[in-house]
């Protein structure tokens, strides 16, 4: 009877256990959404929001905050950006006159700090890189040597998110349908010219 009794505590111990985990993996499920919204044609590219959304129910991209990172396919490089900026410049050497914001392949972009002057901000940036659970982070950038129409322009490849003692694994970057906006008086809806989506899922902590 004893020995009967023990095994029925450590099935019930084990269960718990399991319970424990599942909930505490249910209550984290989530991710951590990129939306790159193409928002005009330029003479030699776009101009785009790119929305970092974190639906984690429960996990914060802490400060020193978040890092963004892509391949491009062709040649193109990052005229300006507002909200954010990339950590390295790149060899601009090519350009005699107006010098991009990042002439590198694989650039690496940063949110602003909270005390960006507002000439240099959107809406939902400027944060030091802090995503909180339910909250979204964005910057503009603008992109040159690149497709200048829907059939000409190509999507950004090997797509990473970075975060302090984090690790996230990103998908394939997607072509979905374009992002529909309402004006602030809420008397007009506007749309992106393309919209493209990479989900990146948390793997394990650091």
């Amino acid at each position: 009877m004893e020995s009967l009794l023990s095994a029925v505590i450590v099935l019930l111990l084990v269960s718990f256990s399991c319970f424990t985990s599942s909930e505490a993996l249910t209550r984290n499920k989530g991710n951590i959404t990129v939306k790159w919204d193409l928002m005009s044609w330029t003479p030699d590219g776009y101009v785009a929001v790119v929305t970092a959304y974190n639906y984690q129910k429960q996990r914060s991209i802490p400060s020193p905050g978040w890092k963004m990172s892509w391949r491009w396919t062709r040649k193109e490089v990052i005229w300006s950006m507002v909200g954010a900026q990339t950590t390295k410049q790149g060899d601009c050497s090519m350009f005699n006159e107006n010098m991009p914001h990042s002439c590198t392949n694989k650039p690496t972009v940063v949110d602003l700090p909270p005390k960006t002057p507002f000439n240099q901000q959107i809406a939902n940036c400027c944060k030091g890189g802090v995503l909180k659970p339910g909250l979204e982070s964005a910057f503009q950038i603008s992109v040159g040597n690149a497709g200048d129409s829907v059939k000409t322009v190509r999507m950004p490849v090997n797509f990473m998110f970075t975060a302090p003692k984090q690790q996230y694994i990103c998908g394939p970057t997607k072509k979905v349908t374009p992002t529909r906006f309402i004006t602030a008086d809420k008397r007009r809806m506007t749309r992106a010219l393309m919209t493209w989506k990479i989900t990146c899922d948390f793997h394990k902590a650091t």
